[in-house]
């Protein structure tokens, strides 16, 4: 898997949030962006998942360029606050979504609930979880399939130590398989031990790079 980023501009009603963006990312590392919020960081997460067209430049995936309205074709997604069907479970609303491509059956579903940290048999709906909960279905729903492309927003919102040291591991396990994973985080300790590189970002410009710890302990 290998993702390139090239002269990628976006403006939102005469506003540049993403301002000439170059990067080449490739599989079995984690990449890391830091900055402040505005920084673009969700924008560029957005523009990379196929969810936003950008106003110059583009996205490519494996060569080929993004085209309007097309998606990775291998990608897993978790931007912002997880949303669900709030009268499902956790396991019926990842049956549901799974069923989309039928490339995993119940087995799998149940598996990457318990690696969460969930009860695959839990009878509370969506709308009944905790934020922790609800942060640990939206990491489940985003590995579920397995994806070549890996997208974090702020995985660690909301999640306690155990949390976060499941995250530690499901991001390791994901590189080791060789994903490509990106991960936006304002804990920059976390980052640190995350990331393989760091892009820095403000006002829509990568504006620095650095390597990270990169093990993903």
């Amino acid at each position: 898997m290998k993702v390139e980023v090239r002269g990628l501009a976006k403006t939102i009603k005469g506003v540049t949030v993403l301002d000439g963006i170059d990067l080449a990312l490739e599989g079995g590392r984690v990449y890391g962006l830091r900055g402040k919020n505005g920084s673009g960081k969700t924008m560029l997460m957005r523009a990379m998942a196929g969810l936003i067209r950008p106003t110059k430049g583009e996205v490519a995936i494996n060569g080929c360029p993004l085209g309007q309205g097309a998606f990775p074709p291998s990608v897993g997604i978790m931007i912002e606050n997880p949303a669900f069907i709030g009268k499902y479970t956790g396991l019926r609303n990842l049956k549901y979504l799974a069923g989309i491509r039928n490339e995993i059956g119940d087995d799998e579903i149940e598996r990457v609930l318990n690696e969460v940290g969930l009860d695959p048999h839990d009878r509370r709906s969506f709308k009944k979880y905790s934020l922790g909960m609800k942060q640990r279905l939206g990491i489940a729903c985003a590995v579920m399939e397995n994806p070549d492309l890996l997208l974090l927003d702020e995985p660690i919102n909301a999640l306690d130590p155990a949390g976060v040291e499941m995250l530690r591991h499901l991001v390791r396990r994901q590189k080791e398989r060789g994903a490509l994973v990106v991960v936006a985080c304002h804990d920059a300790e976390e980052l640190d031990g995350l990331a393989d590189e760091i892009y820095f970002m403000a006002e829509g410009r990568i504006v620095g790079h650095e390597g990270g710890g990169g093990d993903g302990a």
